[in-house]
């Protein structure tokens, strides 16, 4: 399987151009941390123990402890010094809640002569938490906006004022220590008040644009929450310096570099794919069928994060559903696949990071007595379907989070 084969090799690389061990080493390189007293560590999201435990080797006993805040199942292993917890991802969790208190605790009563080191990346919005409404009602808003289709913008901009630390609310409670905040980008155009919804930034958005999102999505809220929604975040912060260490653009230039490497000539499509799920894969597809009568091996490339209207009751991600969705039009092809999958090792509620397809899936989907159509994506069933037929990207935690890629292979 030549193709597959290819697959692999594109999706390895990716994910190691991506890991943030170099670009954390590089931020702290240009960071001057020998003026102040003592140093503190907090880092969220998904690669959190992966910037962690850099931080850790690069500055030493520079370092006066600090906490580690990643997902279930993230975490590989202790750092000396470092509390290491784990919590709930997409919806937040009890875990989440205590583990946001131990860091708040790590950085009470700081001085100015005090910083905090915090290490952000993609999938903080959950993990990093002190909700300002009960729990129950925090999990079943995040479920709501998780099966609207809202974006990570939208989504992020109702939960900043949900939370005593979203929103720049977190920079601003350990004044008058200074912040230095590496952030790794999950967003597209690395907008840092959304980032893990901004802990450390000022905000840019407006109460009225978070109820403006609960009235597009028609989204049930309480009176309590609707209360705070009414609450505003900070829209300046002195003690905050920030630098970016990585997004989407690195997935999609590792993948342009491996596909010439392999043989392919690479078209890097957009860094910038927002849009239905399932319109990306037939889109995708279509770009595939278009060029069977090409006489050269192609490779067409697009980083980004997709959604998912959730219409179903079944199990998947966005980037199995947007496999799935182009496996159809595939069987008109010969030596094409289509593979997506998210750079954090994870796609949706799943213990896969994506999906492939080729030229064969649908047969092969008919034979398992699987309808693609009805059954799997009509019930948001990506998963089980592309199990029965072995065309699940499995990786594991990678320990970074710099969105999606998406990739059609025509090999000649």
């Amino acid at each position: 399987m030549p193709l597959w084969d290819d697959a692999q090799r594109i999706i390895k690389n990716a994910i190691g151009a991506a890991l943030p061990d170099a670009a954390v080493r590089r931020a702290l390189e240009g960071i001057d941390l020998s003026g102040h007293k003592s140093v503190i560590l907090v880092a969220i999201g998904k690669a959190a123990w992966q910037m962690g435990r850099t931080a850790k080797e690069s500055l030493g006993e520079r370092l006066g402890g600090g906490v580690v805040i990643t997902k279930h199942d993230h975490a590989q292993g202790d750092i000396p010094g470092i509390a290491v917890f784990e919590a709930g991802h997409p919806v937040p969790d009890n875990d989440t809640i205590t583990a946001t208190e131990h860091a708040l605790a790590a950085v009470a009563d700081l001085t100015p002569d005090d910083v905090v080191l915090f290490l952000v990346s993609g999938g903080g919005s959950a993990l990093f938490e002190a909700p300002l409404i009960p729990l129950e009602d925090l999990v079943d808003l995040t479920g709501q906006l998780l099966k609207s289709g809202a974006d990570i913008t939208e989504m992020n901009t109702v939960r900043k004022r949900l939370s005593r630390v979203k929103g720049g609310k977190f920079a601003a409670m350990v004044a008058p220590a200074n912040v230095y905040a590496i952030v790794l980008s999950d967003i597209l155009g690395d907008p840092l008040d959304m980032i893990a919804s901004g802990p450390a930034h000022p905000d840019t958005s407006t109460c009225a644009d978070a109820v403006a999102v609960i009235n597009k999505y028609a989204i049930t809220v309480s009176p309590q929450t609707l209360e705070a929604l009414k609450t505003e975040t900070p829209k300046v912060l002195s003690n905050v310096e920030t630098i970016v260490t990585g997004s989407v653009r690195q997935l999609c230039q590792s993948a342009e570099k491996t596909c010439r490497a392999l043989g392919y000539t690479p078209h890097v499509l957009t860094s910038s794919l927002r849009c239905e799920a399932s319109e990306a894969g037939s889109f995708l597809a279509s770009i595939a069928e278009h060029w069977q009568d090409t006489q050269q091996s192609l490779a067409f490339i697009a980083g980004g994060e997709t959604v998912v209207h959730l219409k179903g009751t079944g199990k998947g991600g966005r980037n199995q559903e947007l496999a799935l969705a182009a496996a159809q039009t595939l069987g008109k092809c010969r030596d094409t696949c289509v593979f997506s999958f998210g750079s954090d090792g994870t796609d949706g509620p799943t213990d896969a990071a994506g999906g492939y397809v080729d030229e064969h899936t649908m047969l092969r989907l008919n034979v398992q007595g699987v309808d693609c159509w009805a059954q799997a994506l009509g019930n948001n069933d990506a998963y089980h379907a592309l199990k029965a037929v072995d065309g699940l990207i499995m990786t594991g935690p990678t320990g970074t989070n710099v969105n999606d890629l998406s990739v059609v292979l025509i090999r000649r």
